[in-house]
């Protein structure tokens, strides 16, 4: 049997009609780059999140990077976050010229650790009650934002990290690239902060055919910067108040994503579903002491971008998987700590140990809605064979 690791072609059997017929509404309108079809996304996105204001931009790594730099962030001042995380993350934080300042993540949830963004901000910065003004110590860089990740569909802890946040009067900017539809405390992924960043990689929950991104945020100032920032910084057309850049969604992408949202809560359920029963079929196969289910937070839902546990002899595991035609994947196999790119910094290997951890433990198994129950038992009882024939 063959279990791909994302079936987007089970996905598009379902709604091709419905979008052929918006691509070609969009094809006989001629009318390619921020137009209606734009328009009402982000309009639709904006409801369907809880935020006042959504702009569409050409990636989630524009979102980030527009959403920081509208947030105040640029040379040579800092952002905190993650190790653990997609590229893009930090690399939006340097090519605005700033610095990524790390800390944990949670060994439960993959996510920011708010006990280590504390002590990280009291221990190794400095608080000017006068002028409001934090700066890394190390660097005597300002630190203007921080960027938690709501990794895999889950949220970070949120109302931790607000709170601490507060203290210092510093934005919080959410990556929500990988949690559109995922809540914490009944708030949507996205709208807790100044911003929130998605993407519709053709791999997300919602996914485009190509890239394309957004940001939300219920700050009307942040939301005019960004519409400013993704159009060469001019309001109208041959007048530039700031240097932009050119990130704008495609009418194409706009239309094949509206099409595809109708469906987003179901496929999310439909996820949701997969996982509880991947959940209770390693307890009923004896995997538990082997495979360890990712957990459900507090406050939180997860919508399973990725179905992400932790396993013993976790690269083994993979390569009896790939034989057996089972997908898989490891996200992500290099903390960005110890990426050659960021050597600069100065951070140890052994440094953040829930992020090594984490990149050394964890296997991505298929989780989509279209997964069929057969093609699940399949994976399961493949990794048990797995382990009870290395007994």
């Amino acid at each position: 049997m063959q279990v791909p690791l994302l079936d987007l072609k089970a996905q598009y059997a379902g709604i091709r009609e419905e979008v052929r017929s918006a691509v070609d509404r969009v094809l006989e309108s001629q009318r390619f780059i921020l137009g209606p079809q734009v328009e009402a996304l982000e309009k639709e996105i904006a409801a369907f999140c809880g935020a006042a204001h959504a702009v569409g931009l050409a990636s989630g790594t524009d979102a980030l990077l527009l959403s920081l730099k509208a947030a105040g962030v640029g040379p040579d001042s800092a952002v905190v976050t993650v190790p653990y995380t997609f590229f893009a993350t930090a690399g939006a934080i340097v090519n605005l010229g700033a610095r990524p300042l790390f800390v944990d993540i949670e060994e439960a949830g993959f996510n920011m650790d708010p006990a280590c963004l504390s002590s990280f901000l009291q221990e190794e910065c400095s608080f000017n009650l006068t002028t409001r003004r934090l700066v890394h110590k190390a660097s005597s860089r300002e630190v203007r934002a921080i960027l938690p990740v709501h990794l895999y569909g889950q949220c970070a802890d949120m109302r931790e990290i607000l709170e601490i946040a507060d203290r210092y009067g510093l934005p919080v900017v959410e990556d929500s690239c990988q949690a559109l539809g995922a809540t914490y405390g009944g708030r949507g992924a996205g709208t807790m902060g100044a911003g929130g960043c998605i993407s519709f990689f053709p791999s997300k929950n919602l996914g485009g055919a190509g890239d394309g991104g957004m940001v939300v945020t219920n700050d009307g100032e942040i939301a005019a910067r960004v519409r400013l920032l993704r159009t060469h910084g001019g309001a109208r057309r041959y007048y530039h108040s700031v240097v932009g850049y050119n990130s704008r969604l495609d009418e194409l992408q706009a239309a094949i994503l509206r099409v595809k949202l109708a469906h987003l809560a179901g496929w999310n359920e439909g996820r949701r579903r997969n996982a509880a029963a991947y959940e209770a079929d390693f307890s009923a196969a004896g995997l538990t002491p082997h495979v360890t289910a990712p957990p459900v937070l507090p406050d939180r839902d997860h919508i399973y971008h990725q179905y992400v546990v932790r396993c013993q002899r976790r690269d083994e595991l993979k390569a009896h998987l790939t034989a057996k035609g089972i997908g898989t994947e490891v996200y992500y196999p290099v903390s960005l700590h110890q990426q050659e790119c960021f050597g600069y910094l100065g951070y140890r290997p052994s440094d953040f140990p829930h992020s090594r951890k984490a990149a050394q433990e964890t296997l991505a198994l298929p989780v989509y809605a279209e997964l069929s129950a057969e093609q699940r038992s399949y994976v399961v009882s493949s990794i048990a064979e797995f382990y009870m024939s290395s007994r």
